[in-house]
């Protein structure tokens, strides 16, 4: 994809959080500094070891409806959010969920898995959990949403590190401009725990997701023009109280933009994608900014 300056339609939003269970609850909260103190304490608190659900963590965990129970409670907290903002995003766009394509982005994958599965080889690596493997895959999201939503389109899953959100984002951006239909782009991570949390920064839970289209509907809430830039640029700083206190986890680089698109005005943005690129997005919203949370 060359670097010329393209343009694509969002239409439909979703983030998730523990203290900011869902787009109508988190846009307010990135508009302004209310939030700050509830999502830092959801974000610091530990999350389970492995993929059982505890007492304690069972209130932090998005409960999407297209598992049944006894799925949602063997389900990592990395499907589980994938889940609940893809499901959240395509209701808001009205497009029929099995027909969309998607790309999931994840920095780390579920790092409780990884970490459950690292002791379980360290210790009696001959009990090792098929299901555990299973969970450990990088595409096991988009796996689940694959059979939850009876979707049989492409699924893309990628990873690059710090940069996670904004290479699926140009990933989803591509692929609208190459084939002219729209993507599904789902980003979520968890929180590093046990070994892997004194070597990965990663703390408490987040997803997002947007409905991308390559054309302007009726369905469509923003209007953005996009460039692929190669040079070096620094991430803007994050402006709400909410957004900083979201930060310790591994796919903040979206902050910014959902803080544009909680905002509702028309803004330009710079979205770091490797030591050497960036995109380059202007962002114009098509509705009032009441209607867009």
């Amino acid at each position: 994809m060359n670097n010329a300056v393209r343009s694509l339609w969002i239409d439909g939003i979703a983030l998730w959080t523990p203290a900011l269970p869902g787009w109508a609850v988190a846009a307010p909260a990135l508009r302004s500094a209310c939030a700050a103190s509830e999502a830092s304490d959801a974000n610091a608190a530990p999350s389970a070891a492995g993929t059982e659900v505890t007492a304690a963590t069972a209130g932090r965990r998005p409960r999407p409806g297209m598992l049944a129970p006894n799925e949602r409670r063997r389900a990592p907290d990395a499907v589980l959010l994938a889940l609940e903002v893809a499901s959240a995003a395509v209701a808001a766009s009205g497009h029929a969920a099995a027909s969309l394509a998607s790309v999931f982005t994840s920095a780390h994958g579920d790092l409780a898995t990884t970490d459950a599965l690292c002791r379980q080889l360290a210790t009696e690596p001959l009990l090792l959990s098929p299901t555990r493997f299973h969970h450990s895959v990088h595409n096991s999201g988009s796996g689940y949403w694959a059979i939850g939503s009876g979707s049989a389109a492409a699924s893309t899953a990628l990873s690059a590190f710090e940069h996670s959100f904004a290479a699926g984002w140009f990933e989803a951006a591509c692929q609208c401009a190459a084939d002219g239909e729209p993507r599904l782009l789902v980003g979520a991570d968890t929180e590093a725990v046990g070994a892997l949390a004194s070597v990965n920064r990663s703390r408490g839970l987040l997803a997002v997701a947007l409905v991308l289209a390559p054309a302007a509907s009726a369905r469509s809430v923003w209007a953005i023009d996009w460039q692929r830039v190669a040079a070096p640029a620094i991430a803007p700083p994050l402006r709400s109280a909410a957004a900083m206190a979201l930060a310790v986890n591994a796919m903040a680089d979206a902050l910014p933009l959902f803080e544009v698109l909680a905002e509702g005005r028309a803004a330009g943005l710079v979205l770091p994608l490797s030591a050497t690129s960036h995109l380059v997005l202007a962002l114009r919203p098509l509705r009032p900014p009441g209607a867009l949370s």
